[in-house]
């Protein structure tokens, strides 16, 4: 992968296909390549250029030390955006990628066109605040826990009951996370979930916006994505039954379905 330096770092990048350009983000803790598993080969077939990258701590761009900020992913992504020159674009971001696309919107407006913010939120409830506190707690411990153990509890918070009663499916996920699990890939990305109330930056968004839900989302569960199409002028909203955090790859024909509709009209 190609790179730009962006923010004061280098950013691994990949473009595909051809048409006008759709930037996609990927969330904390995953590589850009996640994407082209099923996303990018179905926008690319549906008249678009893609283009992905390795946030700040993942994969091949740059990791600098310590904790990061979401104001550091948004001005490492305008950087991107700048540098490649596909201003005004249109975004799709997940999770925390979804958290940098509505910044880019509010911040930024002459660089995104229009933005599909899939698993996302705009402040951490009671639960949520928990959960990402656990998890800091546990990574400042320095515990390691064994893959296996890693494994169990990624697939009981990132994916659907629906998933989950299937064996083949059980299976099939425990030995993928297993593998990939274990390491500290993106570890300065935990401190983006810290941000707090962000509704207020949401109400100037003036771009077209489509906010996706995930039934069974433990991260991101609809009632907080909800508030996030509330708070945006003129967003709408779509919910995904039977999948969780992990919906653009438990359920990818429907979620590309409901990212290219609204590409198409925006």
């Amino acid at each position: 992968m190609p790179y730009v330096t962006s923010n004061g770092i280098r950013l691994s990048y990949q473009r595909q296909g051809s048409g006008e350009p759709v930037l996609l983000i990927m969330g904390s803790g995953a590589a850009g390549h996640v994407w082209t598993t099923h996303q990018t080969p179905a926008i690319n077939a549906a008249g678009y250029e893609t283009v992905i990258f390795d946030n700040r701590g993942i994969g091949a761009s740059d990791a600098p030390e310590g904790m990061y900020t979401l104001a550091d992913m948004v001005a490492d992504t305008k950087g991107l955006i700048e540098a490649l020159g596909i201003g005004p674009c249109r975004i799709v971001g997940t999770s925390m990628g979804a958290m940098i696309a509505q910044e880019l919107a509010a911040q930024y407006p002459h660089l995104v066109r229009s933005a599909v913010l899939i698993a996302t939120r705009a402040r951490p409830d009671a639960t949520r605040r928990a959960l990402t506190e656990a998890d800091l707690a546990l990574r400042e411990s320095g515990v390691r826990l064994p893959p296996k153990y890693e494994a169990m509890r990624t697939v009981l918070e990132m994916l659907s009951p629906a998933t989950l009663n299937d064996d083949t499916s059980a299976r099939g996920w425990l030995e993928i996370f297993e593998l990939t699990g274990g390491g500290d890939g993106g570890g300065g990305q935990a401190g983006v979930d810290r941000a707090g109330d962000r509704r207020g930056v949401l109400r100037s968004i003036g771009v077209p916006c489509r906010t996706i839900a995930f039934s069974d989302d433990l991260i991101c569960p609809p009632h907080l994505v909800a508030e996030v199409a509330d708070a945006i002028p003129g967003c709408d909203h779509v919910e995904i039954a039977d999948c969780g955090h992990l919906g653009n790859l438990e359920r990818p024909r429907a979620v590309n379905d409901a990212i290219i509709e609204f590409l198409d009209k925006h």
